[in-house]
Formats: structure tokens, C-alpha cells, sequence
């Protein structure tokens, strides 16, 4: 019977406590609770805060954190309605709207992802990552002209910027304007990044790239000579040990394939990606 009226007693204590909790003092604890990673606590508490004020203009803040709690825990149609409701509440907000398309791109709505970068650019022009993703985007959709506005737009702001020189190569490849793609790429080794240096990796990615457009160019000997710097700078560049298995097998090297393919694979490649590939090394 104690325990029972203990346990009563105790609930009573916890609703009293609930209710005497303030707005910005739910909202306190959210934020401690997403920086413990203890996200239950903090969409509780992101909940109550909404209950006891749900006019309050700071709830687009609060239901955008929301979504990316939901999101974190792969809820991804209860994250897409909680940026929906945020931007209801604030449809300007720069960070909600990247949240909103990030999301939108990861569950392939390409088309949702690209109209909220485009109302960021609209807000910011020069906003780098909604330039950047929706440069992504318009080549993955194979609108080149557009995708080529976007890079040039970064790279007027930021000359030295990885992302979109490294894309408008990628960009000049797919349009078959390989004179074009290798004049970026050399320029990226030239000058390794100017007064913003590159990661090793980073260098290592562009010889993979420069690698590539070689071997579109059928000239293995000048790709496997990138790939070898690329493995130099990197040594677990699993798509340089990838992409130089596949020149071994062009020059019917065998041996040589068969051994980069395996590190490729030790490095994380799928073993789905070399079956293939291994087949014919035997």
C-alpha cells in the first residue's frame, strides 16, 4: 500500500514539475538533451514547449529541430512534415529551407531539394552550398547549361573553391569537352589550392578525376600515371586502386588488377562492384 501511494505521490511530483517548467525553460533542456545525444529527452521536451505556447514565433526553430532529431532516427515523413510546419511558420528561413532540401535530396526528391535551393539563392546569391547542391542536382538531371551557371556564379565569388572546380571538370567530362576538363584538373594540381591548400586527399581525388578523363581519352599509360600519384598521396584511395584494376585489365595485366582490385575491396569497395571485374583476371 506504501508503495503504491508512494508511487502516486512521486507521479504528482513529476506532473507539478512538468507544469511549473517554462517555455524558454523546455527549450534549455532541449538543447542540453541534443548535446547529451539523448534526442528522446529532447523531442519531449520540444513537445512541451509547443504545448504550452504553440503561437510562439520561435516554434519554426523548434519544429525545424524537431526534423532533424525525427530525420536522425530515419522518421523520415514525420521529419518532412516538421520542416513543412517550420517553414509555415517562417517560409524565409535560410537554415530550415537547407534542412528541408537536404532531406528532400537524401529521399530522391530531386525536384522538391532544387526549389528550396533555389529560394535560398534567391535570398543569397552567393549562399555556396545551394549553389553547390543545386549545381549537383541540375547534373544529375542532365541539365549542363544550368549546372555550368551555378559553378561559374562560385567560382566568380571563390576562384579556389574544391567543390565546384572539381564539378565543372566532372561537368566538361560528360559534355565531352575533355581539353576543357584536364585545363581545370591541371590548374587544381598547379596550384594545390592557392592560399586556401587542398588536403592530400583532396589532390588525390583529382588524379582519380584527371585519371578519368584520360581513360575517356584512351590513354591508359598517362591515366595509370595519375592513379599511381593519386595512391601516393592517398594510400587508401579505394577508387584509385578501383579505377587502376580496371587499366591492368585494358593492358591485359592480369596479375597487376587482380592485386588492386583486392585493395580496393579491403578498402571498402562492394564485392558486388569487382565480381566482374575479378572474372576476368583469371
Amino acid at each position: 500500500m506504501r508503495k503504491i501511494v508512494l508511487s502516486i505521490l512521486l507521479t504528482l511530483v513529476s506532473c507539478l514539475t512538468a507544469l511549473s517548467q517554462t517555455y524558454d525553460e523546455w527549450c534549455e533542456r532541449a538543447v542540453a538533451a541534443t548535446e547529451q545525444d539523448s534526442l528522446e529527452l529532447a523531442e519531449k521536451c520540444i513537445r512541451q514547449a509547443l504545448k504550452l505556447e504553440p503561437a510562439n514565433p520561435r516554434n519554426a526553430l523548434l519544429f525545424s529541430n524537431l526534423g532533424t532529431i525525427q530525420r536522425s532516427q530515419r522518421r523520415y515523413e514525420q521529419a518532412l512534415e516538421s520542416y513543412r510546419l517550420a517553414l509555415n511558420m517562417a517560409p524565409m528561413s535560410v537554415p530550415i529551407l537547407m534542412n528541408h532540401a537536404t532531406l528532400s535530396l537524401e529521399l530522391g526528391h530531386n525536384d522538391k531539394a532544387r526549389a528550396d535551393y533555389s529560394q535560398v539563392i534567391e535570398l543569397e546569391p552567393y549562399n555556396v552550398e545551394a549553389l553547390l547542391m543545386r549545381a549537383y542536382i541540375y547534373m544529375q538531371q542532365r541539365d549542363y547549361k544550368f549546372a555550368r551557371l551555378d559553378y561559374d556564379t562560385l567560382l566568380k565569388v571563390d576562384p579556389q573553391n574544391y567543390s565546384a572546380r572539381l564539378g565543372l571538370a566532372t561537368l566538361c567530362q560528360r559534355e565531352v569537352r575533355y581539353d576543357e576538363a584536364l585545363v581545370v584538373l591541371d590548374g587544381m594540381l598547379a596550384d594545390k589550392g592557392g592560399t586556401k591548400p587542398y588536403t592530400t586527399g583532396e589532390l588525390a581525388t583529382v588524379c582519380v578525376a584527371r585519371a578519368g578523363v584520360e581513360l575517356d581519352m584512351l590513354k591508359p599509360d598517362q591515366a595509370l600515371l595519375d592513379l599511381d600519384e593519386a595512391i601516393r598521396l592517398d594510400p587508401r584511395q579505394s577508387e584509385a586502386y578501383l579505377m587502376r584494376g580496371r587499366v591492368h585489365l585494358m593492358l591485359k595485366k592480369k596479375t597487376l588488377a587482380k592485386r588492386d582490385l583486392e585493395k580496393a575491396v579491403s578498402l571498402g569497395v562492394p564485392q558486388s562492384e569487382v565480381r566482374e571485374l575479378m572474372n576476368q583476371c583469371k
